[in-house]
């Protein structure tokens, strides 16, 4: 016989055998039991049921994705802000304006230069007519003047000197022809930087790149935005999602699955989410891994807030005991059940521990009784009076 540990010695009161009353008259206990009876124990039938093992963690309220709203341009001044801390904005909302006066007097004098390489572009073309019609004229009178060379009508000083004019003529076309080339290159470098104003214009107004909540403004009118400042302009939660970041030990973690459903409870308020990320790693110092728990939008949370999460790791529908008819002797688990009014111990595998109950795995069978309260008192073999649990 198996050592057995009791798992709650305080059953072993209700269990006595009968008492001798004074005066040599045979007397018992209120839980009486009957002449030649063993002890009075509790039974109940192995049942099967769901039991659900979850892990308890703590950390805090995070935002899902944060997003960081700075200007793109630096040296503007603040003139008008659109949006407060707690504000839902949608996608391409403005939040603030800056100053644009600088930039369109720049941009009004971009226009001239434009009209004035327009022009450019322009005369450049008509430069170029008149030297092609100028070449053309060159060339049919150096042609007459060769054909009436061939024919002795004509001297080589005029052949030469034709020839040096359709030259010229050939020579101003190209000119011409580089200088609209010249005109053309300077218009695309005025709408260039006319692209760039009108993008630095449009950086005036600062705009929401995604819907969410507003958690963080730190522009102030009157200030001046920049680029590399040390506080972005706003901060958004993006589509208001926020979660639990807890950390766990990491004899723990490897139980957690993503998608694990979970209740994170922060104050008075409580919202049902599921496990979004485990981490991979481990903190060498700490031991702990991380995780987050997902639990939406509309939850009425605050970021930085603490909070609670219960996270299901494991669920089993099988047979299901109370821990206390479980006794632990040599490494084993034990259950003592009940055959008729015997005791018969036996070894048993377990599976899910969880609410004061538990799973087992191998060693019952469903609708065998067992002794509800286990005792080390009982033995095998030992007589019983079964009481049926309420």
């Amino acid at each position: 016989m198996n050592r057995l540990v009791p798992f709650a010695l305080a059953a072993f009161a209700a269990l006595t055998a009968p008492v001798q009353a004074a005066g040599g008259a045979s007397a018992s206990a209120p839980a009486a039991t009957p002449t030649g009876k063993g002890p009075r124990v509790t039974v109940a039938p192995v049942k099967r049921a769901e039991i659900v093992e979850r892990l308890t963690v703590t950390g805090t309220l995070v935002p899902r994705d944060e997003i960081l709203i700075s200007p793109e341009i630096d040296g503007l001044q603040v003139v008008e802000l659109r949006a407060e801390e707690g504000d839902r904005v949608e996608k391409g909302q403005v939040l603030a304006r800056l100053r644009r006066d600088t930039l369109d007097a720049l941009l009004a004098q971009n226009a001239a230069t434009l009209a004035r390489a327009e022009a450019g572009v322009l005369q450049a073309q008509s430069q170029i007519a008149q030297a092609e019609a100028a070449l053309t004229q060159a060339r049919q009178a150096l042609q007459r003047t060769s054909d009436l060379r061939q024919s002795g009508f004509s001297t080589k000083a005029l052949f030469d000197q034709l020839t040096n004019d359709e030259k010229a003529a050939a020579a101003r076309l190209r000119s011409a022809t580089d200088g609209l080339a010249a005109a053309q290159a300077d218009r695309a470098a005025t709408e260039a930087m006319r692209r760039e104003l009108s993008i630095r214009l449009a950086a005036t107004d600062v705009k929401a790149p995604a819907a969410g909540v507003i958690s963080r403004r730190s522009a102030r009118l009157g200030g001046t935005a920049g680029v590399a400042a040390p506080e972005p302009l706003f901060r958004l939660i993006a589509d208001g999602e926020i979660e639990l970041e807890a950390e766990v030990s990491e004899l723990r973690i490897n139980g957690v699955n993503v998608g694990a459903p979970a209740i994170v409870t922060a104050g008075e308020r409580t919202a049902t989410g599921s496990v979004r990320l485990v981490s991979t790693e481990i903190d060498r110092l700490t031991r702990l891994g991380r995780l987050r728990i997902a639990i939406g939008n509309e939850t009425g949370m605050r970021v930085g807030a603490f909070a609670r999460g219960t996270v299901e790791t494991r669920k089993a529908n099988g047979l299901v005991v109370p821990l206390s008819a479980l006794l632990y002797g040599e490494g084993k688990s034990l259950i003592q059940v009940v055959k008729g009014d015997r005791i018969e111990t036996r070894t048993v595998t377990t599976g899910i521990i969880a609410d004061g109950r538990a799973e087992i795995v191998r060693g019952l069978a469903e609708g065998e009784v067992i002794a509800v309260k286990a005792g080390a008192f009982l033995r095998d073999g030992d007589q019983i009076t079964p009481v049926e649990a309420n």
